[in-house]
């Protein structure tokens, strides 16, 4: 097993690190020794994640689709804590609904926060870690398994967490072929039980009765928690994974593995 500490003295940039996914992945990177900025635009549950990390941190508000904050941010990071080593894009929003009827201010915004926000985050965080000596830097973006499959009633989402896909790739091309040793790759997670399926329990009698219709898809049987994805990226961002970049990580329990057996007999 890895020993403790295996981000020890790294400082990491989560966005979305509120609730979810980023919140977990906050506590578990200052679990193993990071100094952790929470970044986003709840302020009173971004402080929260910060009143419940091990040690070390602070939140910072962050609108991820206006390139100034981003500046601003990155600025304040490097001039509380002398370094940025670490940036998890974690921000999301998503909607559903029939394609056809999908608003154009709706497409915007989701592209807004999903795909430019997570692009001005790599930009301004390559442009950072780049200043260090030695260069040694690792991205981590959260895609989707709709960043590599299709959702019919999905489309929005899906097309921008392709966008995050690729992006990805480059990214990962781009230091690489340039000899700065930053890494990109990105985390493609099945449904996770958090907040952003809130608003999904609606339609089920209780959030169990959901948890098992959605499971049903999941060839491993459940779905993920926070902490799955957490564990991914702490992975990826600790030098274990120094060989890895422009990875797509599929951490979806089988989902997207291939066709199920369900038409053998018994």
């Amino acid at each position: 097993m890895p020993e403790a500490g295996r981000v020890r003295n790294k400082v990491a940039l989560v966005t979305g690190g509120a609730s979810g996914i980023g919140r977990a992945t906050c506590i578990r990177l200052a679990q193993e020794g990071a100094t952790v900025v929470v970044a986003d635009l709840n302020q009173e549950q971004g402080k929260k994640t910060v009143s419940m990390m091990a040690a070390g941190g602070s939140f910072i508000e962050l609108d991820v689709t206006s390139e100034t904050r981003w500046q601003e941010l990155i600025a304040q990071v490097i001039t509380e804590f002398g370094q940025l080593n670490v940036l998890v894009n974690c921000a999301g929003i998503g909607i559903s609904g029939v394609f056809e009827e999908t608003r154009l201010q709706d497409w915007q915004r989701i592209m807004d926060v999903n795909l430019t926000g997570l692009f001005l985050g790599c930009k301004h965080a390559v442009l950072a870690m780049q200043q260090a000596e030695p260069i040694n830097g690792s991205i981590i973006n959260i895609s989707s398994i709709a960043g590599v499959v299709g959702g019919g009633d999905i489309a929005a989402y899906s097309a921008s967490k392709g966008g995050v896909t690729t992006l990805t790739k480059s990214v990962a091309l781009s230091c690489a072929e340039r000899g700065m040793n930053i890494r990109c790759n990105s985390i493609h997670p099945t449904y996770v039980d958090s907040e952003m399926l809130d608003p999904i329990v609606e339609f089920y009698p209780d959030r169990d009765a959901m948890r098992a219709a959605m499971s049903e898809n999941i060839p491993m049987g459940r779905m993920a928690t926070p902490e799955d994805i957490a564990n991914s990226v702490l992975f990826l961002a600790s030098e274990e994974s120094s060989i890895m970049t422009g990875a797509t990580m599929m951490v979806d329990g089988g989902t997207t593995a291939g066709v199920t057996s369900k038409h053998s007999s018994d």
